[in-house]
């Protein structure tokens, strides 16, 4: 039984290094552009890429648990990795990592266009969606469930936004961006648990449909859907609204870099995964009429130096 398993063993390992598809894994953001880019590549080598939206933590976490073929060759990412991902790859032998900054995105807070328009500051979607906050010198458990409790000048509306789960680089990214500014604690650095916050699956437009169907709740969603749908709008943040040049130029408070991170090992293992990369990020697809572009990632000059 013992020999049989360990035939079994080295059949399993050898189909693994002998795979011609490339594997990609990450961030539900990045998934609609790499698919497209996966598509035009199969149609060039006869071989589509595999990619799943598995969001940034958790396909994060597959790329760094091992260094064959196995495991994924590129991880899209809504944010940098973290230093405890770099360790986990580094404990399983993940060490030769390139990181490309592929574009950028803005995190919307969205609302139905049939709402009030809105504008909020970062300090109040703190206040808003922090676990814990801060009362009197110490930290207490968030007692907001009103806008208006917040913000006189807000919408006496039920602190009510859809947004995604813990795997998200967009949650991340989100946390980053609002929550360290007004609090160096890590117990005021989680989003609330106590039903003002509604956690949604890696899939964005669901986070729309709730929108649809409940005029006075918020969405947390990437920009790139937000042209997509005319039936939702954005709030303003700090007066500005995410556009694509207040993005990409940084102006806009929530905008962020998107990322892919490539397992180099695997280049002399998969041969057409450098093809994929030159494919994916040459003139033709993140150019000015690339047809990454055209479907709304946002690009500038990217830096590919190794």
């Amino acid at each position: 039984m013992k020999i049989i398993l360990i035939i079994l063993s080295l059949l399993f390992s050898l189909s693994a290094q002998a795979r011609e598809q490339i594997h990609i894994v990450g961030s539900s953001t990045l998934y609609p552009f790499i698919t497209i880019a996966a598509e035009k590549f199969g149609k060039i080598s006869g071989r589509t890429p595999v990619v799943e939206a598995t969001g940034t933590g958790g396909g994060i976490h597959l790329f760094c648990s091992g260094n064959s073929l196995h495991y994924p060759d590129i991880v899209n990412a809504s944010r940098p990795i973290k230093p405890s991902e770099q360790a986990l790859c580094k404990k399983h032998g993940v060490l030769n990592v390139k990181e490309i900054m592929i574009g950028y995105d803005g995190i919307v807070i969205a609302e139905s266009v049939e709402a009030p328009d809105l504008n909020l500051s970062k300090k109040e979607l703190f206040l808003a969606l922090a676990k814990k906050i801060p009362k009197d010198g110490t930290l207490v458990d968030n007692y907001y469930k009103t806008w208006k409790q917040i913000n006189p000048k807000l919408p006496n509306n039920k602190i009510e936004v859809y947004g995604p789960s813990f795997t998200s680089g967009t949650r991340d990214a989100f946390i980053e961006l609002v929550m360290h500014e007004f609090c160096n604690n890590s117990a005021c650095k989680e989003i609330r648990e106590d039903g003002n916050y509604i956690e949604m699956p890696e899939n964005d437009n669901l986070i729309i449909h709730k929108l649809l169907n409940n005029k006075q709740a918020l969405g947390i969603i990437s920009f790139s859907l937000l042209n997509e749908n005319s039936k939702i709008k954005a709030a303003t943040i700090r007066n500005i609204s995410p556009t694509k040049e207040s993005i990409i130029n940084e102006k806009y408070p929530l905008a962020r870099p998107l990322f892919i991170y490539i397992n180099n090992d695997h280049l002399k293992l998969l041969p057409s995964l450098a093809e994929f990369i030159t494919e994916l990020t040459s003139p033709n697809s993140l150019g000015q009429n690339g047809y990454l572009t055209q479907k709304g990632l946002l690009t500038k000059k990217l830096s590919l130096d190794n």
